[in-house]
């Protein structure tokens, strides 16, 4: 079972804590931003659960990745809860014998089949992708 906590700090500040004992700060002091904004964490989990997934892909598949890097832009409701509506993630990878048609495999099942956010996700928002390869 997954579990997580979240404890205000005050003004708008929290510390979130993963079942792990991981922190992050999220939220802003005198309406300066201290941390990220959970909205965002939800975009940079999205980016993190298919990075390790893609990596773990590849390195099955003997390819090695010298360099994963996950760019995500999202559009936003306007009205309020302003949930995501678009979610655009964009791959940047090198790697010695890496090629579009294992990259593009690798990301595919990340995203249709094990990344546990993007099925989260699904049916919620479109997420689109594309990659480069350095």
């Amino acid at each position: 079972m997954a579990k997580a906590k979240v404890r205000w700090t005050g003004d708008h500040s929290f510390i979130g804590t993963d079942s792990g004992n991981h922190s992050v700060v999220m939220g802003s002091v005198n309406k300066e931003m201290i941390g990220m904004k959970a909205s965002e964490m939800l975009l940079v989990a999205l980016a993190g659960c298919s990075s390790y997934d893609v990596v773990s892909i590849l390195e099955k598949r003997k390819i090695k990745l010298e360099k994963l890097e996950v760019h995500v832009t999202a559009e936003q409701n306007s009205e309020p809860p302003w949930a995501f509506n678009k979610i655009h993630l964009e791959y940047f990878l090198a790697g010695e014998g890496l090629d579009a048609k294992q990259v593009e495999k690798a990301i595919e099942l990340s995203e249709g089949k094990y990344c546990s956010v993007a099925a989260t996700l699904k049916g919620k928002a479109e997420i689109t992708w594309e990659y480069v390869l350095e």
